[in-house]
Protein backbone atom coordinates (compact mmCIF):
# COMPACT_ATOMS: atom_id res chain seq x y z
CA UNK A 1 0.00 0.00 0.00
CA UNK A 2 2.89 2.38 0.73
CA UNK A 3 4.38 1.74 -2.72
CA UNK A 4 0.91 2.16 -4.29
CA UNK A 5 0.43 5.57 -2.64
CA UNK A 6 3.96 6.70 -3.43
CA UNK A 7 3.81 5.82 -7.13
CA UNK A 8 0.35 7.27 -7.69
CA UNK A 9 1.22 10.45 -5.80
CA UNK A 10 4.30 10.93 -7.98
CA UNK A 11 2.28 10.42 -11.17
CA UNK A 12 -0.69 12.59 -10.17
CA UNK A 13 1.53 15.49 -9.10
CA UNK A 14 3.12 15.60 -12.53
CA UNK A 15 -0.31 15.17 -14.19
CA UNK A 16 -1.52 18.30 -12.43
CA UNK A 17 1.54 20.32 -13.42
CA UNK A 18 1.53 19.21 -17.07
CA UNK A 19 -2.23 19.71 -17.37
CA UNK A 20 -2.03 23.20 -15.90
CA UNK A 21 0.78 24.24 -18.25
CA UNK A 22 -0.78 22.80 -21.41
CA UNK A 23 -4.24 24.13 -20.55
CA UNK A 24 -2.86 27.61 -19.90
CA UNK A 25 -1.03 27.57 -23.25
CA UNK A 26 -4.12 26.35 -25.13
CA UNK A 27 -6.47 28.84 -23.48
CA UNK A 28 -4.09 31.74 -23.98
CA UNK A 29 -3.66 31.03 -27.69
CA UNK A 30 -7.38 30.59 -28.25
CA UNK A 31 -8.25 33.70 -26.21
CA UNK A 32 -5.88 35.81 -28.30
CA UNK A 33 -7.64 34.57 -31.43
CA UNK A 34 -11.08 35.36 -30.03
CA UNK A 35 -9.87 38.74 -28.79
CA UNK A 36 -8.76 39.59 -32.32
CA UNK A 37 -12.21 38.62 -33.63
CA UNK A 38 -13.82 40.83 -30.99
CA UNK A 39 -11.63 43.77 -31.97
CA UNK A 40 -12.58 43.20 -35.62
CA UNK A 41 -16.26 43.25 -34.67
CA UNK A 42 -16.97 39.58 -35.32
CA UNK A 43 -17.76 38.71 -31.69
CA UNK A 44 -19.14 40.62 -28.74
CA UNK A 45 -16.41 41.16 -26.10
CA UNK A 46 -18.70 40.23 -23.21
CA UNK A 47 -19.04 36.58 -24.31
CA UNK A 48 -15.35 35.75 -24.78
CA UNK A 49 -14.81 34.33 -21.29
CA UNK A 50 -18.02 32.31 -21.59
CA UNK A 51 -16.85 30.80 -24.88
CA UNK A 52 -13.50 29.93 -23.30
CA UNK A 53 -15.28 28.26 -20.38
CA UNK A 54 -17.31 26.08 -22.75
CA UNK A 55 -14.14 25.06 -24.59
CA UNK A 56 -12.24 23.90 -21.49
CA UNK A 57 -13.70 20.33 -21.59
CA UNK A 58 -12.70 20.00 -25.24
CA UNK A 59 -9.13 21.01 -24.40
CA UNK A 60 -8.97 18.68 -21.39
CA UNK A 61 -10.07 15.78 -23.56
CA UNK A 62 -6.79 16.11 -25.46
CA UNK A 63 -4.57 17.26 -22.60
CA UNK A 64 -5.42 14.77 -19.81
CA UNK A 65 -4.36 11.57 -21.66
CA UNK A 66 -1.16 13.26 -22.81
CA UNK A 67 -0.50 14.53 -19.28
CA UNK A 68 -0.91 11.01 -17.87
CA UNK A 69 1.37 9.56 -20.55
CA UNK A 70 4.11 12.11 -19.86
CA UNK A 71 3.62 11.88 -16.09
CA UNK A 72 4.28 8.14 -16.01
CA UNK A 73 7.36 8.54 -18.19
CA UNK A 74 8.71 11.47 -16.14
CA UNK A 75 7.97 9.98 -12.72
CA UNK A 76 9.31 6.52 -13.43
CA UNK A 77 12.11 7.90 -15.58
CA UNK A 78 13.34 9.87 -12.58
CA UNK A 79 13.17 6.74 -10.44
CA UNK A 80 15.19 4.81 -13.01
CA UNK A 81 17.75 7.62 -13.33
CA UNK A 82 18.17 7.89 -9.55
CA UNK A 83 18.23 4.09 -9.07
CA UNK A 84 15.05 4.09 -6.97
CA UNK A 85 13.58 1.53 -9.33
CA UNK A 86 16.42 -0.85 -8.51
CA UNK A 87 15.06 -1.09 -4.97
CA UNK A 88 11.57 -1.85 -6.24
CA UNK A 89 12.90 -4.45 -8.63
CA UNK A 90 14.83 -6.03 -5.80
CA UNK A 91 11.55 -6.17 -3.85
CA UNK A 92 9.93 -8.19 -6.61
CA UNK A 93 8.15 -5.38 -8.51
CA UNK A 94 7.94 -6.42 -12.16
CA UNK A 95 6.68 -4.32 -15.08
CA UNK A 96 3.22 -5.85 -14.76
CA UNK A 97 3.06 -5.14 -11.03
CA UNK A 98 4.35 -1.61 -11.65
CA UNK A 99 1.47 -1.08 -14.07
CA UNK A 100 -0.92 -2.50 -11.48
CA UNK A 101 0.45 -0.16 -8.80
CA UNK A 102 -0.23 2.76 -11.16
CA UNK A 103 -3.89 1.78 -11.51
CA UNK A 104 -5.05 4.41 -9.00
CA UNK A 105 -3.90 7.31 -11.14
CA UNK A 106 -5.04 5.56 -14.31
CA UNK A 107 -8.56 4.95 -13.00
CA UNK A 108 -8.88 8.52 -11.74
CA UNK A 109 -7.90 10.01 -15.10
CA UNK A 110 -10.11 7.46 -16.87
CA UNK A 111 -13.10 8.56 -14.79
CA UNK A 112 -12.41 12.25 -15.50
CA UNK A 113 -12.04 11.64 -19.24
CA UNK A 114 -15.26 9.57 -19.26
CA UNK A 115 -17.24 12.41 -17.68
CA UNK A 116 -15.71 14.94 -20.06
CA UNK A 117 -16.04 12.87 -23.22
CA UNK A 118 -19.53 11.48 -22.64
CA UNK A 119 -21.15 14.56 -21.10
CA UNK A 120 -19.21 17.78 -20.54
CA UNK A 121 -17.55 18.14 -23.97
CA UNK A 122 -20.80 17.67 -25.99
CA UNK A 123 -22.62 20.02 -23.61
CA UNK A 124 -19.90 22.66 -23.91
CA UNK A 125 -19.84 22.42 -27.71
CA UNK A 126 -23.61 22.74 -27.88
CA UNK A 127 -23.60 25.85 -25.69
CA UNK A 128 -20.72 27.38 -27.63
CA UNK A 129 -22.48 26.69 -30.93
CA UNK A 130 -25.59 28.44 -29.62
CA UNK A 131 -23.48 31.46 -28.67
CA UNK A 132 -21.82 31.58 -32.08
CA UNK A 133 -25.16 31.36 -33.87
CA UNK A 134 -26.60 34.08 -31.65
CA UNK A 135 -23.65 36.30 -32.59
CA UNK A 136 -24.59 36.04 -36.28
CA UNK A 137 -27.92 37.72 -35.45
CA UNK A 138 -26.30 40.80 -33.93
CA UNK A 139 -25.88 44.06 -35.82
CA UNK A 140 -22.67 46.04 -35.97
CA UNK A 141 -24.12 48.34 -33.31
CA UNK A 142 -24.09 45.37 -30.93
CA UNK A 143 -20.54 44.40 -31.87
CA UNK A 144 -18.76 47.72 -32.29
CA UNK A 145 -16.05 48.66 -29.79
CA UNK A 146 -15.74 52.27 -28.69
CA UNK A 147 -12.69 54.11 -30.03
CA UNK A 148 -11.94 51.70 -32.87
CA UNK A 149 -12.51 51.77 -36.61
CA UNK A 150 -14.27 48.57 -37.67
CA UNK A 151 -14.98 47.35 -41.19
CA UNK A 152 -18.23 45.65 -42.23
CA UNK A 153 -19.90 44.37 -45.41
CA UNK A 154 -16.56 43.16 -46.80
CA UNK A 155 -15.02 46.61 -46.54
CA UNK A 156 -18.05 48.43 -47.93
CA UNK A 157 -18.67 50.29 -44.67
CA UNK A 158 -16.37 51.47 -41.89
CA UNK A 159 -17.85 52.59 -38.58
CA UNK A 160 -16.36 54.43 -35.62
CA UNK A 161 -17.98 55.47 -32.34
CA UNK A 162 -16.30 57.59 -29.73
CA UNK A 163 -18.57 56.42 -26.91
CA UNK A 164 -21.16 53.70 -26.31
CA UNK A 165 -24.04 54.11 -23.88
CA UNK A 166 -27.33 52.42 -23.01
CA UNK A 167 -30.24 53.73 -25.07
CA UNK A 168 -33.29 55.01 -23.11
CA UNK A 169 -35.53 52.48 -24.86
CA UNK A 170 -33.05 49.66 -24.32
CA UNK A 171 -30.10 48.35 -26.31
CA UNK A 172 -26.96 50.28 -27.21
CA UNK A 173 -26.53 53.82 -28.46
CA UNK A 174 -23.41 55.08 -30.22
CA UNK A 175 -22.26 58.66 -29.64
CA UNK A 176 -20.12 60.81 -31.96
CA UNK A 177 -20.35 58.37 -34.85
CA UNK A 178 -18.30 58.26 -38.06
CA UNK A 179 -19.48 56.12 -40.99
CA UNK A 180 -17.62 55.81 -44.30
CA UNK A 181 -19.49 54.21 -47.21
CA UNK A 182 -17.42 52.95 -50.15
CA UNK A 183 -18.24 53.83 -53.77
CA UNK A 184 -21.13 51.76 -55.13
CA UNK A 185 -20.91 49.48 -58.15
CA UNK A 186 -17.97 48.27 -60.19
CA UNK A 187 -17.80 51.55 -62.12
CA UNK A 188 -17.98 53.63 -58.89
CA UNK A 189 -21.01 55.50 -60.25
CA UNK A 190 -21.68 56.93 -56.77
CA UNK A 191 -18.82 58.68 -54.97
CA UNK A 192 -17.76 57.65 -51.48
CA UNK A 193 -19.88 59.05 -48.65
CA UNK A 194 -18.87 60.07 -45.15
CA UNK A 195 -21.44 60.53 -42.39
CA UNK A 196 -20.85 62.26 -39.08
CA UNK A 197 -23.66 61.80 -36.57
CA UNK A 198 -24.28 62.83 -33.01
CA UNK A 199 -25.71 59.41 -32.16
CA UNK A 200 -26.80 56.12 -33.72
CA UNK A 201 -29.01 53.26 -32.63
CA UNK A 202 -30.51 50.13 -34.23
CA UNK A 203 -34.01 50.01 -35.69
CA UNK A 204 -36.05 47.09 -37.03
CA UNK A 205 -38.92 47.46 -39.50
CA UNK A 206 -41.87 45.65 -37.87
CA UNK A 207 -43.36 44.65 -41.23
CA UNK A 208 -40.36 43.43 -43.23
CA UNK A 209 -38.01 42.71 -40.35
CA UNK A 210 -35.28 44.72 -42.09
CA UNK A 211 -32.60 46.12 -39.81
CA UNK A 212 -31.33 49.70 -39.99
CA UNK A 213 -28.83 51.95 -38.29
CA UNK A 214 -30.60 55.21 -37.43
CA UNK A 215 -28.32 58.24 -37.33
CA UNK A 216 -29.39 61.49 -35.64
CA UNK A 217 -28.10 65.01 -36.37
CA UNK A 218 -26.16 63.93 -39.44
CA UNK A 219 -23.56 65.83 -41.45
CA UNK A 220 -23.04 64.14 -44.84
CA UNK A 221 -20.11 64.53 -47.26
CA UNK A 222 -20.28 63.12 -50.81
CA UNK A 223 -17.20 63.27 -52.98
CA UNK A 224 -14.02 61.59 -54.12
CA UNK A 225 -10.95 62.12 -51.91
CA UNK A 226 -8.39 64.34 -53.62
CA UNK A 227 -10.98 66.25 -55.63
CA UNK A 228 -12.61 69.57 -54.75
CA UNK A 229 -16.11 68.62 -55.88
CA UNK A 230 -17.90 67.78 -52.64
CA UNK A 231 -21.58 67.85 -51.72
CA UNK A 232 -22.37 68.64 -48.09
CA UNK A 233 -25.75 68.08 -46.47
CA UNK A 234 -27.31 68.18 -43.00
CA UNK A 235 -30.11 65.89 -41.84
CA UNK A 236 -32.04 65.49 -38.62
CA UNK A 237 -31.99 61.71 -39.10
CA UNK A 238 -30.85 59.18 -41.64
CA UNK A 239 -30.93 55.38 -41.84
CA UNK A 240 -28.49 52.84 -43.28
CA UNK A 241 -29.77 49.41 -44.28
CA UNK A 242 -27.85 46.68 -42.47
CA UNK A 243 -27.24 43.16 -43.85
CA UNK A 244 -29.93 40.55 -43.28
CA UNK A 245 -28.89 38.13 -40.53
CA UNK A 246 -27.89 34.68 -41.63
CA UNK A 247 -30.46 31.95 -41.13
CA UNK A 248 -29.74 29.77 -38.11
CA UNK A 249 -28.62 26.26 -38.93
CA UNK A 250 -31.01 24.01 -37.05
CA UNK A 251 -29.01 20.87 -37.82
CA UNK A 252 -26.74 20.18 -34.87
CA UNK A 253 -23.31 18.73 -35.46
CA UNK A 254 -22.80 15.23 -34.13
CA UNK A 255 -20.17 16.53 -31.69
CA UNK A 256 -22.87 18.56 -29.92
CA UNK A 257 -25.31 15.65 -29.52
CA UNK A 258 -25.62 13.81 -26.24
CA UNK A 259 -24.14 10.34 -26.02
CA UNK A 260 -27.61 8.85 -25.49
CA UNK A 261 -28.71 10.25 -28.86
CA UNK A 262 -25.73 8.64 -30.60
CA UNK A 263 -26.31 5.13 -29.23
CA UNK A 264 -28.24 3.02 -31.72
CA UNK A 265 -28.15 5.62 -34.49
CA UNK A 266 -27.75 4.33 -38.06
CA UNK A 267 -26.10 7.51 -39.35
CA UNK A 268 -22.42 7.02 -40.08
CA UNK A 269 -21.46 10.40 -38.66
CA UNK A 270 -23.17 9.49 -35.38
CA UNK A 271 -21.46 6.09 -35.25
CA UNK A 272 -18.10 7.72 -35.92
CA UNK A 273 -18.68 10.24 -33.11
CA UNK A 274 -19.72 7.50 -30.67
CA UNK A 275 -16.63 5.45 -31.51
CA UNK A 276 -14.51 8.56 -31.02
CA UNK A 277 -15.91 9.21 -27.54
CA UNK A 278 -15.38 5.59 -26.53
CA UNK A 279 -11.88 5.70 -28.04
CA UNK A 280 -10.88 8.58 -25.77
CA UNK A 281 -11.66 6.26 -22.86
CA UNK A 282 -9.78 3.30 -24.29
CA UNK A 283 -6.87 5.62 -24.98
CA UNK A 284 -6.09 5.89 -21.25
CA UNK A 285 -5.25 2.23 -20.45
CA UNK A 286 -3.50 1.75 -23.80
CA UNK A 287 -1.09 4.66 -23.35
CA UNK A 288 -0.49 3.54 -19.75
CA UNK A 289 0.44 0.09 -21.05
CA UNK A 290 2.98 1.76 -23.35
CA UNK A 291 4.22 4.37 -20.87
CA UNK A 292 5.36 1.99 -18.12
CA UNK A 293 7.96 0.09 -20.20
CA UNK A 294 8.79 3.23 -22.19
CA UNK A 295 9.81 5.02 -18.98
CA UNK A 296 12.84 2.76 -18.55
CA UNK A 297 16.06 4.74 -18.89
CA UNK A 298 19.67 4.16 -18.00
CA UNK A 299 21.03 6.36 -15.20
CA UNK A 300 23.21 8.20 -17.71
CA UNK A 301 20.31 8.98 -20.07
CA UNK A 302 18.32 11.22 -17.73
CA UNK A 303 14.61 11.40 -17.00
CA UNK A 304 13.80 13.62 -20.00
CA UNK A 305 15.32 11.46 -22.70
CA UNK A 306 11.99 9.79 -23.58
CA UNK A 307 9.84 12.94 -23.74
CA UNK A 308 10.21 13.62 -27.47
CA UNK A 309 9.59 10.00 -28.57
CA UNK A 310 6.62 9.86 -26.19
CA UNK A 311 5.09 13.06 -27.58
CA UNK A 312 5.52 11.82 -31.16
CA UNK A 313 4.01 8.45 -30.30
CA UNK A 314 0.99 10.05 -28.63
CA UNK A 315 0.54 12.41 -31.57
CA UNK A 316 0.58 9.49 -34.01
CA UNK A 317 -1.98 7.62 -31.89
CA UNK A 318 -4.34 10.60 -31.49
CA UNK A 319 -4.12 11.78 -35.11
CA UNK A 320 -4.72 8.24 -36.37
CA UNK A 321 -7.92 8.04 -34.33
CA UNK A 322 -9.13 11.39 -35.69
CA UNK A 323 -8.29 10.33 -39.25
CA UNK A 324 -10.22 7.06 -38.93
CA UNK A 325 -13.16 8.90 -37.37
CA UNK A 326 -13.40 11.08 -40.48
CA UNK A 327 -13.13 8.01 -42.73
CA UNK A 328 -16.04 6.33 -40.94
CA UNK A 329 -18.13 9.51 -41.11
CA UNK A 330 -17.44 9.80 -44.86
CA UNK A 331 -18.36 6.13 -45.49
CA UNK A 332 -14.79 5.32 -46.55
CA UNK A 333 -14.22 2.85 -43.70
CA UNK A 334 -16.76 0.31 -42.38
CA UNK A 335 -17.98 1.10 -38.84
CA UNK A 336 -17.26 -2.51 -37.85
CA UNK A 337 -13.57 -1.78 -38.37
CA UNK A 338 -13.81 1.85 -37.38
CA UNK A 339 -11.28 3.09 -34.86
CA UNK A 340 -10.78 -0.25 -33.13
CA UNK A 341 -7.90 -1.46 -35.32
CA UNK A 342 -5.83 1.57 -34.27
CA UNK A 343 -6.24 0.57 -30.63
CA UNK A 344 -5.27 -3.01 -31.43
CA UNK A 345 -2.04 -1.85 -33.06
CA UNK A 346 -1.01 0.23 -30.05
CA UNK A 347 -2.08 -2.48 -27.61
CA UNK A 348 0.29 -4.77 -29.50
CA UNK A 349 3.04 -2.16 -29.24
CA UNK A 350 2.47 -1.95 -25.48
CA UNK A 351 2.48 -5.74 -25.03
CA UNK A 352 5.71 -6.10 -27.00
CA UNK A 353 7.34 -3.31 -24.99
CA UNK A 354 6.10 -4.80 -21.72
CA UNK A 355 7.39 -8.30 -22.43
CA UNK A 356 10.31 -7.61 -24.72
CA UNK A 357 12.80 -5.97 -22.37
CA UNK A 358 12.42 -7.06 -18.72
CA UNK A 359 13.91 -4.89 -16.04
CA UNK A 360 17.23 -6.14 -14.77
CA UNK A 361 18.78 -5.47 -11.41
CA UNK A 362 22.21 -3.96 -11.21
CA UNK A 363 24.89 -6.39 -10.13
CA UNK A 364 22.61 -9.29 -11.00
CA UNK A 365 21.75 -11.15 -14.17
CA UNK A 366 18.36 -12.21 -12.88
CA UNK A 367 15.45 -10.69 -14.83
CA UNK A 368 12.35 -9.63 -12.95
Amino acid sequence: MIIFRYLNTQVLQIVCVVTGILLAVALTGRFIQYLGEAVAGDKAPDILLLIMLYRVPEFLLVILPLALFLAIILAYGRMYAENEMVILVGSGISQKRLLLHTSGAIMLILFMVAVISLYLAPYGKQKMEALVQAQSQLTEIDLIVAGQFQSYSEGGRTTYAEQIADAPEGGRELNNVFVALAAEGQQNVAPPRILLAESARPEIDPESGARFMRLDNVLQYDGTPGEGDFAIGEFDSQTILLPTPEALDQVLEESTLSTAMLIGSDELSHQAELQWRLSTLLLIPVISLIAVPMSRVNPRQGRYSKLLPAALLYMAYFVSLEFCRDLVADAKLPPAIGLWWIHMIFIGVGMIAMCGNPVRMHNSGKAV
